[in-house]
C-alpha cells in the first residue's frame, strides 16, 4: 500500500535551495530539529486552551505542512552539509514522537473526536515509528513503511481539523476516520515488523 512518504525525494528537490540557504546562514540541523518540535508543541499548546474555537484547527493543517518541510530540512542539513551527528538522530527520533504527541493528543478535547481514539491513535503512533527504530537493532535499515506513517497522519489530520476548521459538522464520518487512522496504524506496525525481519534475516 502507497505512503505519502513515497514522494518525499521530490519534496526534497523543492526545498533544497532553501536547505542551501539555511546552511550558509550557519543554521543547524538539530536547531530545525528542536524548532520543529517547539513549534509542535506550541500549536498543540493552541487547541488545547481553546478546544471551541475553529482558528487552532485551521492553524493545524498549514503547520503540518511547515512541519514536514523541516523534518526534510533537518534530514537534508544532516546527510548533505556534513552535520550528522549522534546526538542528532536522538533529537530527531525523539522530537518526532514529542511533536506527534503535542499535535494530536489536544484533539481529544475538540467536540466530534472520541478522547479514547485520539490517545488510542497516539500511542500507536509512538509505537509504530519506535518500530521502525527497533529495525536498525536487529541489523535492518530504519523502516518507514505506511500506510499510516508520519506524512500520511500528517495529511489525514490536516484534512480533518480543516474541514471542522471551516465549519462542517461534526458526526459519523469523523468517528470513522479516527476508527480508519488506528486500524492503518496496526497495519503499519505490522507491515515494519515484516519487513524488518526480513530484511535482517
Amino acid at each position: 500500500m502507497a505512503s505519502i512518504y513515497d514522494i518525499k525525494p521530490a519534496f526534497q528537490n523543492l526545498l533544497r535551495p532553501l536547505t542551501r540557504a539555511l546552511a550558509g546562514a550557519g543554521v543547524t540541523a538539530n536547531q530545525v530539529t528542536v524548532a520543529a518540535a517547539a513549534l509542535s508543541a506550541a500549536v498543540g499548546a493552541c487547541i488545547w486552551l481553546w478546544p471551541a474555537a475553529r482558528w487552532p484547527l485551521l492553524l493545524l493543517p498549514g503547520f503540518l505542512f511547515v512541519r514536514m518541510a523541516l523534518n526534510a530540512i533537518d534530514g537534508m542539513l544532516a546527510r548533505e552539509h556534513n552535520m550528522k551527528s549522534r546526538l542528532g538522530a536522538v533529537l530527531n527520533e525523539i522530537g518526532d514522537v514529542l511533536a506527534d504527541t503535542a499535535l494530536y493528543l489536544p484533539l481529544a478535547g475538540v467536540a466530534g473526536f472520541s478522547p479514547w481514539l485520539v490517545v488510542v491513535i497516539t500511542i500507536l503512533a509512538i509505537v509504530s515509528e519506535m518500530t521502525g527504530v527497533v529495525a536498525v537493532q536487529i541489523g535492518a535499515s530504519r523502516r518507514y513503511d505506511g500506510p499510516m506513517g508520519k506524512s500520511d497522519r500528517a495529511f489525514v489530520f490536516g484534512l480533518l481539523t480543516l474541514l471542522l476548521g471551516l465549519g462542517v459538522p461534526p458526526g459519523d464520518w469523523l468517528l470513522w476516520a479516527q476508527v480508519l487512522v488506528g486500524a492503518l496504524l496496526v497495519v503499519t506496525i505490522m507491515r515494519r515488523a515484516r519487513r524488518a525481519l526480513a530484511e535482517a534475516g
